[in-house]
Formats: structure tokens, C-alpha cells, sequence
């Protein structure tokens, strides 16, 4: 009888005991991504999983999403491929040719990254409560409308609340940046039309980078069988 009700109150206890595994429309924290796209360029502002309700960023953590992804030396490596094609045809911004202008293209090219990436993901982001990340589709929805989605987040980011709204962040944080630029550009490279062309870049470096992200876990299980990368997330802390 005492192993009878022993047994019972076990049993009980344990139906009682609150479960340690978070629900799936619990939100929670997503630890930035280390894996790196084709093993250079880095993907730390990539939300793999968005069926997953995760907690907004802090001011604290834009900041450092934003110098982690800056100065990581795949955006350097980056920046240097940049200077090295503008180099060619003397293109924007128009240095000249020589060791001389291709160490100024490089310096610009960091610069322009820093400081659009700055306005952007770290300053404008927090001030508006916009999240810098890119939240991914996945497999699950068709190529055409996953390439659609990409590019539409160059204009249509996530709020902190997890609401969709116009880029403020992201595309006046890329005006600033370009205009800032016209400081250390060479005369030759400042004006309307130099400008112009320079936002129009912007832009397509933006599309590459949200398209990257989208497609690279699906080309890396496709040519080198690895699965994807299960999201890394921890449960929010309550009140958070």
C-alpha cells in the first residue's frame, strides 16, 4: 500500500511539474549566426528560422551586431575586392590608378561600409525601433517569391513589436552614409549624377545581401550535404 500511494504522489508530482522545454510561440532570444557565407563573407544579421518568435534586439545589441558585422575581416576582404574592380576603369570613386588611389578606393570603401552600417543597423535602428536583421523564408515557399521577398526588404524592414513597416532605417541610414561620403571623395566623384550612381550601388550591395543569406543554406545542403544549421536560441527571460 505505502509503494501503491508512493508511487502516486511520484506520479503526480511529476504531471505537476511546470515543463523546462519552451513552447514554440514562446518568443526567444536568437543568438547571432557564426557561420560565414562560402566560408568569407559573414551572415551575423540572418534570422534563419522565421517561424520563430524572437525577442527584439536591445540598443546595446544593435550596436554590437553592428561593430561585429563591420569590422570582421570578411567585410574587409569585401571592401578590398570592391576597391580592386573600381581600380580596373579608374570607376567611382575616381582615385586615379596606382599603389596610392587603390589604398584610398580600400580606405573608402571601409568607410562607406562603416558609416551606412553605423546610421543603419545601430543608430537609426535603435532610434526607431527597427530590427536590422534579415529574417529568412526558407525552403518552404517557392524561389520566385523568395527572391521577391529579398528584394522587398531593402524597403520594408521588421519593427521591435515584429510588425512590417517602410526601411526608415535602412534607407535613410544609406543616404546619410552616401552623403557623408561626398566629405573624402575626389572632386571628380561628387556630383549628381556620381551620387546618384552611387545609391543605385547601395542599393544592389543591399540586395545581395539580404539574397545571400536567403539561398546560401540551400546551395551549401545541395553541393556540400551538409543540413542546415539548427537556430541557436535561448528562451526570453521574463518580462524581456
Amino acid at each position: 500500500m505505502l509503494l501503491t500511494v508512493s508511487s502516486f504522489s511520484v506520479t503526480f508530482v511529476l504531471a505537476q511539474a511546470p515543463s523546462t522545454e519552451p513552447s514554440s510561440s514562446e518568443p526567444v532570444s536568437e543568438a547571432p549566426s557564426a557561420e560565414r557565407i562560402l566560408g568569407v563573407l559573414p551572415n551575423f544579421l540572418t534570422v534563419e528560422d522565421p517561424q520563430q518568435k524572437v525577442v527584439p534586439l536591445t540598443v546595446k545589441q544593435k550596436f554590437a551586431l553592428f561593430a561585429r558585422e563591420t569590422f570582421d575581416p570578411g567585410t574587409a576582404a569585401g571592401a578590398a575586392l570592391g576597391a580592386a574592380l573600381s581600380q580596373i576603369d579608374n570607376d567611382n570613386p575616381k582615385y586615379g590608378h596606382g599603389a596610392g588611389p587603390y589604398g584610398q578606393r580600400f580606405g573608402a570603401a571601409l568607410a562607406d561600409i562603416t558609416t551606412q552600417n553605423f546610421f543603419s543597423d545601430a543608430v537609426l535602428a535603435s532610434w526607431l525601433h527597427e530590427d536590422p536583421r534579415y529574417f529568412r523564408r526558407g525552403p518552404e515557399f517557392g524561389v520566385w517569391y523568395r527572391v521577391g521577398y529579398a528584394l522587398s526588404r531593402i524597403v520594408v524592414t521588421r519593427t521591435d513589436a515584429g510588425t512590417d513597416r517602410f526601411n526608415y532605417s535602412g534607407v535613410l541610414g544609406m543616404s546619410m552614409g552616401i552623403a557623408l561620403s561626398n566629405a573624402y571623395y575626389p572632386d571628380r566623384s561628387v556630383n549628381g549624377e556620381e551620387v546618384a550612381s552611387r545609391f543605385g550601388t547601395s542599393l544592389m550591395a543591399n540586395a545581395m545581401a539580404n539574397l545571400l543569406p536567403e539561398f546560401w543554406p540551400d546551395f551549401r545542403q545541395k553541393f556540400f550535404h551538409r543540413k542546415p544549421r539548427a537556430p541557436s536560441s535561448t528562451p526570453a527571460a521574463p518580462g524581456g
